[in-house]
């Protein structure tokens, strides 16, 4: 893997690897931008080797930079990947013990970076970070919840544009991941009739939901790309869709709350057969958006639906895919201000 040869492709400002032996610390910390100010980094862990946690950090925090930009708010871009140590994570104290040593590890670099929760991690979690650094937002939000509804307002934003219609009675919406964003974007779903089929790569997931909600169609991983549906929203861990599967879609829109569910290549795959595709960094932001600013729930995905609002209104004026007008209008509020030089006061309004 070439390293520097990628974040130079991609953009990035750094790459740090951070080690702690005591409290078992292994993990990869990026930034891509600082332009509009600090970088925001979202906090996974996940049980992964070395250079899928370097993988993940890359592309999450090029993720994470459109999300800001577009969301209109004033941070750049980051991501923490943390590999689980040996030892586990059932002891408390060693949770604890873990997320302090991030903090201790951040501590220098707060005027560049704000840790905020992801995958595997809770507000609890930040909470430890942040008694040792003061670069951290979330651990008052329940950013999962918050993202899900979000998902759900902006996927009605996008169906307009590729459906017709916003309504999600008798949409058939298949979900691949039910975790913490996909549960709850499934039950704003289903509470206005949409058609569900789920999987997730721990089955046992899927079924509880199946149970929880009536009428969910529950089917492997393997076999949901291949699900009829109008929508498939992808809300696993990342590159859930591979270009070589695209041919095996039968949906008409792609919105999900997973960061990054295809590669470029994969963009153009779903451009080339016809697939409305809007992107994470437009749908799943308002997470983001409540934890970094003083907006509830509902006015945070507001926001969302009327960011996928005014990127499909432009897709259409000017016959574009979303997903290349999203990144165009995130790209453009990035060099317009960062041409106005100096780093500014880095406050969110």
């Amino acid at each position: 893997m070439q390293i520097l040869e990628e974040m130079q492709s991609r953009g990035h400002e750094a790459l740090t690897l951070l080690h702690h032996a005591p409290s078992g610390l292994r993990a990869a910390l990026a930034v891509h931008s600082t332009v509009l100010g600090p970088a925001i980094a979202g906090v996974r862990l996940r049980e992964q080797d070395e250079e899928l946690a370097i993988r993940g950090a890359l592309a999450l925090s090029e993720s994470l930079t459109l999300k800001a930009a577009l969301a209109g708010l004033n941070y750049g871009g980051g991501a923490c990947v943390l590999m689980t140590p040996e030892c586990g994570m059932d002891d408390p104290h060693a949770r604890e013990a873990l997320f302090r040593a991030l903090g201790r590890q951040v501590r220098p670099m707060e005027a560049r970076v704000v840790l905020t929760e992801d995958i595997g991690v809770s507000p609890a979690d930040i909470a430890f970070v942040g008694q040792e650094t003061r670069s951290t937002l979330g651990m008052h939000t329940d950013t999962s919840a918050v993202t899900g509804y979000g998902v759900y307002r902006g996927m009605k934003a996008a169906a307009r544009f590729a459906l017709g219609s916003e309504s999600m009675r008798g949409v058939r919406v298949a979900i691949l991941g039910v975790g913490a964003v996909g549960r709850a974007l499934a039950a704003h779903l289903h509470r206005e009739g949409a058609r569900l089929t789920v999987a997730d790569d721990r089955p046992e997931r899927a079924e509880a939901l199946a149970e929880d909600l009536d009428g969910v169609t529950v089917v492997g991983c393997d076999q949901i790309l291949d699900a009829p549906c109008d929508i498939l929203a992808p809300c696993g861990y990342g590159h859930s869709i591979r270009s070589v599967d695209v041919p095996r879609l039968q949906c008409r829109l792609i919105a999900g709350g997973e960061h990054h569910p295809l590669t470029r290549r994969g963009e153009d795959a779903v451009k080339e057969a016809g697939i409305v595709y809007m992107p994470d960094f437009a749908i799943n932001s308002a997470g983001l958006i409540a934890a970094a600013t003083d907006l509830d729930m509902n006015q945070a995905a507001e926001r969302v639906y009327q960011t996928v609002g005014r990127i499909t209104a432009a897709a259409e004026q000017y016959g574009k895919a979303p997903h290349v007008v999203a990144r165009k209008m995130a790209e453009r509020r990035i060099a317009l201000i960062g041409s106005l030089g100096g780093a500014g006061t880095w406050r969110q309004a």
